[in-house]
């Protein structure tokens, strides 16, 4: 079985700051060509009038939340609560993988992949950083593993690597070593064709001060019908 189409991107929040949109996967957030397709580009053509600023960003492959400034003001505290950890994150992957322990921390550094500098490995190495990854089980069916990550750094795919290196690697992430199919006890074949990765919840201070900003977004109908198929169920996947 496959997953279904998505759909295009949804603003799901405007003010005078700033703009949440949920991004569907396949589209990548910044392109290196100002013309070719992408989130930045799409949003540009919303707001012609505006000159909405990518303050986060999702692999191509990734569904979920990607916030825009439109503000000075809104950059700079968006850029400080990236800074401070006040930028928060919640994402649900699915793996096909059993994780034995419930929850923990992934503590790896990230440097570039000496084979592929467009990926990453879970060591030392050139350009090292330091990454750290919170997760937990959020709920498990008989075929797979719904994990509830949250990133306190921001490296280059660095859930998606952390994953990798822990032994559950992200199902459809060929990329990082991940089975893009998966073969039920009743013979159903079940086929991931991208990495079941979604940004469901992001959460940082106002720029217009008072409480912080939260926002959630439902996981894509892919990644649902994914999870369904694998035997877990639509109310498991919030954030």
């Amino acid at each position: 079985m496959r997953e279904a189409e998505s759909v295009g991107p949804e603003i799901i929040h405007r003010d005078e700051h700033l703009l949440v949109v949920h991004k569907p996967p396949g589209l990548p957030t910044t392109a290196p060509d100002a013309g070719d397709r992408s989130l930045v580009r799409w949003v540009s053509q919303q707001f012609v009038d505006l000159r909405p600023h990518a303050t986060s960003r999702l692999d191509s492959p990734v569904s979920g939340l990607v916030t825009f400034t439109l503000t000075t003001k809104a950059n700079r505290t968006l850029l400080d609560a990236r800074r401070t950890g006040a930028y928060q994150r919640v994402y649900l992957g699915v793996t096909i993988a059993d994780v034995l322990v419930e929850s923990g921390d992934w503590g790896w550094p990230i440097s570039i992949d000496p084979s592929n500098y467009k990926l990453r490995v879970a060591r030392a190495g050139r350009g090292e950083r330091s990454a750290l990854t919170r997760y937990r089980v959020a709920a498990r069916s008989p075929a797979a593993t719904l994990l509830r990550l949250m990133p306190i750094t921001g490296r280059t795919h660095q859930i998606r690597v952390h994953a990798a290196r822990a032994g559950s690697p992200l199902f459809g992430d060929h990329a990082y070593g991940a089975k893009r199919r998966a073969v039920m006890p009743d013979g159903t074949v079940v086929t991931a064709r991208r990495v079941m990765l979604h940004c469901a919840r992001l959460s940082f201070p106002s720029p217009s001060g008072g409480a912080p900003m939260q926002f959630d977004a439902p996981a894509r109908r892919d990644m649902e019908t994914i999870w369904n198929a694998l035997g877990g169920t639509a109310s498991d996947l919030q954030p």
